[in-house]
């Protein structure tokens, strides 16, 4: 899947050696750097040829009226898409007037390379002029972990045999509103109809406020039109070099200029080290914001370029003590995991109480949205290796509450509903069948919580904070469902909802839906009965505070109690919702790949009458909520539903690993799993070029912990179950268990915790209690890795079987060829 001597292998580095401007735009993803709020795309400093300019920062936005064909009552109304930051990465290099230009230079030497110890990328080519002096390049780039609003971007440039006049010419250029001077714009490589891109704007998004240069120090500040946001940048620029020089300096609104002249001589270096600054503001004036630039690079300056690099390195060191995961004798995977386990430190380390964007801070792509990706596929990461992150994160929806119960009452609900994309909080989906739909997300969100305070015990969050969302989320659903009585017997229904999988919408009884809401319920009705019985003060402050009534608690268990959850005697399987089945089969084995995924080229409606899953659904809801279903149920729905998955969606893939690994399908889960690691890598889903996709990233950890590694949580309570994969030496991965640092190897025979300072730890091993002590190590052997089954599951699985009402599945592809859709009964599905 990847040129291997263009991109050699290597456990702690992504390595491109050659240059090529045909995947300029999955390369300026895969060597994008951001702490999360701060992210500059893998643009070359040269500042031409991008796919994408790309400078994000976190929640900087604009918004602009959603246009609806046919409006009506509680769609959305605003839109929400992420700002291309005016961009700083260009340091433009001249030797005798002529510049250098990657696309037709003559290069006797090139590398680029993201170290992932250091948490720097850095660039090294040789450059034969056409009057043939050869110039050595050597640049550098980093996104501070330690300053947030930080980067520190270092160019050398070194003629080697002979003397020559050299210029370096450093930019800030506000690409958002308009061309540079080469004429490249900010979405030169988006071509096509896909509904994963970010939308543009003909009108002149940032406004000018404040803009100034005093010696080598350069700021420009601006406005966002409508959202009415502000930004600043300042630069500084420090020249270190033995050569003499010169400045000179250009400031407009829109572009800013350093320019040094230096009669180089042979063998004479010239460094260039540009420091800058960003902050951004929903509020504050740009003046203000100038002020605060100002600050951070004074003491950046203080403290000098190699100061900071360190400071780099020594936070990277202390992120991978707790985060890293090894897989033994299997190198190509374990470069591609800390690939990804990098990218989820560069999406959310410093998001710091705002949200953790789809793309993190390296592309446009999703228009800079959060979505329910963070709760369920990001959070877990972050709550077992580096709590305050997902606290952080968690905090971010405590923010979003008031919004969250606007929207509720919207739609005529109790509670809060939050929003299945946004950045500001309002939801931002035109198409609510596929978004405001997913209720789901209310589950999501409070799952995430839970997930939270029992990896952390930090029960000061849950009372304060946590059992807003809580409540809030559980008031919706009493509200949101209803009752019925059949046979004396009351079940609660949730209707008209979409699940996980877009491929099937506004529905009833959705699996997924029901499973979350009833853990939602339980939770809630839990929470608040702990507060009442630890601290009455907190207590009456949450009764005050929420407005609760004593029965409410009662209500949301009795809900729970009877949330109804699809079943199928006939076919022995959970239905994705309650008439999931009453559908024809997609026929995927014989659906063209010209035609995938299948979003792009089938109406939603043609999609919406088959039984075909754009990704993991049900299985998702038997991994997150899998103490509720037995072994045989989960491997009878994964039988089921994998035929049927079209891994349209980059979530799909992580969760149908952790299930094929549980239930048996170990090949199969290895198969996924390097779907998962590959996707951005490989460019497997041909976006990558849109940014990272984040949320893969996350599972990708998920199914190395949960899926080989076998760990569980379920109510609080560590378990393990492990399936390590064959040809794998071992796995070892680090946890954060109530401030106790875990390091748990899986081998073939045997499964260890070596367990850090802190409190002991009780746990189980397949189903047998243990308790690991403090500063100690417990090893438990293992016989074998689970059940075994060969393959993976097809349609052949489905031969012969019959709906409730008797009738047979057979599978089928969309088609215009015939006026009469005619399936023949016998050929069907083996």
């Amino acid at each position: 899947m990847i040129d291997r001597d263009r991109f050699p292998v290597d456990p702690w580095h992504l390595i491109e050696r050659g240059y090529r401007h045909e995947d300029a735009g999955v390369t300026e993803t895969l060597f994008a750097v951001g702490n999360g709020y701060l992210g500059l795309r893998g643009n070359h400093i040269e500042g031409r040829h991008a796919h994408e300019h790309g400078t994000f920062l976190n929640g900087l936005h604009e918004t602009f009226p959603i246009r609806h064909a046919e409006r009506a009552y509680g769609f959305a109304e605003v839109g929400q898409t992420i700002v291309n930051a005016p961009d700083a990465k260009v340091m433009r290099v001249y030797v005798d007037d002529e510049p250098l230009q990657l696309d037709t230079a003559d290069l006797h030497d090139y590398e680029r390379n993201l170290d992932m110890r250091d948490g720097v990328l850095r660039r090294r080519l040789v450059w034969a002029t056409p009057s043939g002096k050869r110039v050595r390049i050597e640049d550098e780039r980093m996104v501070s972990f330690t300053e947030r609003h930080l980067a520190v971007l270092r160019l050398t440039v070194t003629v080697l045999d002979a003397d020559a006049p050299v210029t370096v010419s450093c930019q800030l250029i506000n690409r958002q509103d308009g061309e540079d001077v080469y004429g490249g714009s900010m979405h030169a490589g988006a071509h096509g109809f896909d509904p994963r891109k970010a939308e543009a704007f003909e009108q002149r998004v940032l406004q000018p406020v404040d803009y100034w240069q005093d010696r080598l120090r350069t700021a420009l500040s601006y406005r966002v039109t409508e959202s009415g946001m502000t930004l600043a940048l300042v630069a500084d620029h420090i020249v270190q070099t033995e050569n003499g020089y010169t400045t000179r300096g250009l400031i407009e609104a829109d572009i800013a200029k350093n320019v040094f002249r230096v009669q180089a001589h042979a063998g004479v270096p010239v460094t260039v080290t540009k420091l800058v600054s960003y902050h951004t503001s929903t509020g504050v004036p740009a003046p203000e914001l100038i002020d605060r630039c100002r600050r951070t690079l004074d003491r950046a300056g203080a403290l000098g370029a190699d100061a900071l690099f360190a400071q780099q390195r020594e936070w990277m060191d202390a992120f991978w003590k707790r985060s890293d995961v090894v897989i033994g004798g299997q190198p190509e995977l374990q470069q591609a995991t800390r690939w990804c386990l990098f990218q989820l430190a560069q999406a959310a380390a410093r998001a710091d109480s705002l949200g953790v964007p789809a793309k993190g801070v390296t592309g446009s792509g999703y228009s800079g949205h959060y979505f329910w990706d963070t709760e369920i596929y990001v959070l877990p990461f972050l709550a077992y290796t580096s709590p305050l992150w997902a606290r952080n994160a968690l905090r971010m929806r405590s923010l979003m509450l008031p919004a969250a119960r606007r929207r509720a009452g919207q739609l005529n609900e109790a509670g809060a509903l939050f929003p299945w994309r946004t950045i500001n909080g309002e939801e931002a989906s035109a198409y609510y069948a596929a978004g405001t739909a997913q209720y789901h997300i209310n589950a999501d969100v409070c799952y995430a919580l839970a997930k939270y305070v029992r990896a952390t015990g930090d029960n000061d969050f849950l009372f304060r904070e946590g059992v807003d969302i809580a409540v809030e989320t559980a008031r919706l659903w009493r509200t949101l469902g209803f009752w019925r009585v059949s046979d004396g017997v009351e079940s609660f229904h949730i209707h008209g909802v979409t699940g996980p999988d877009e491929y099937t919408t506004v529905v009833n009884d959705n699996l997924f839906t029901n499973v979350m809401a009833r853990f939602n319920l339980r939770f809630a009705a839990r929470t608040v009965r702990e507060i009442a019985a630890l601290d009455g003060e907190v207590y009456r402050s949450l009764i005050a505070r929420l407005d609760l009534e004593e029965d409410e608690p009662d209500a949301w268990d009795r809900a729970a109690d009877a949330l109804h959850i699809p079943y199928s005697a006939a076919l022995g399987i959970h239905p994705q919702d309650e008439v999931f089945l009453e559908r024809e089969v997609w026929d995927l084995e014989s659906t063209p790949p010209e035609q995938r995924p299948l979003l792009l080229h089938f109406h939603p409606l043609v999609i919406y009458r088959y039984q075909v899953l754009k990704q993991a659904d049900v299985v998702l809801a038997l991994f997150l909520q899998g103490r509720h279903f037995t072994m045989d149920e989960k491997l009878a729905d994964f039988e089921y539903y994998d035929p049927l998955t079209t891994g349209d969606s980059t979530l799909s893939a992580v969760v149908q690993a952790i299930l094929a690994a549980e239930v048996g399908y170990q090949d199969l889960a290895l198969e996924y799993f390097q779907q998962s690691i590959f996707v951005d890598l490989a460019d497997l889903h041909h976006n990558a070029s849109d940014g990272v996709h984040v949320a893969s990233a996350g599972g990708v950890w998920t199914a190395l912990v949960a899926g080989f590694g076998g760990m569980r949580d379920h109510s609080g309570e560590l378990a393990f179950d492990p399936r390590l994969p064959a040809g794998w030496d071992h796995l070892t991965y680090a946890l954060q268990w109530h401030d106790t640092p875990l390091t748990i190897t899986v081998t073939s025979n045997e499964i260890s915790f070596e367990v850090g300072e802190g409190r002991d730890v009780p746990l189980s091993v397949r189903g047998v209690p243990y308790f690991a002590a403090s500063g100690q190590t417990l090893r438990v052997p293992l016989r074998g890795q689970g059940p075994l089954f060969p393959g993976r599951p097809t349609r052949g699985h489905l031969a012969g079987a019959r709906r409730e009402d008797g009738t047979l599945l057979s599978a089928s592809v969309p088609t215009v060829t015939a006026t009469i859709p005619i399936i023949v009964e016998a050929e069907e599905l083996t």
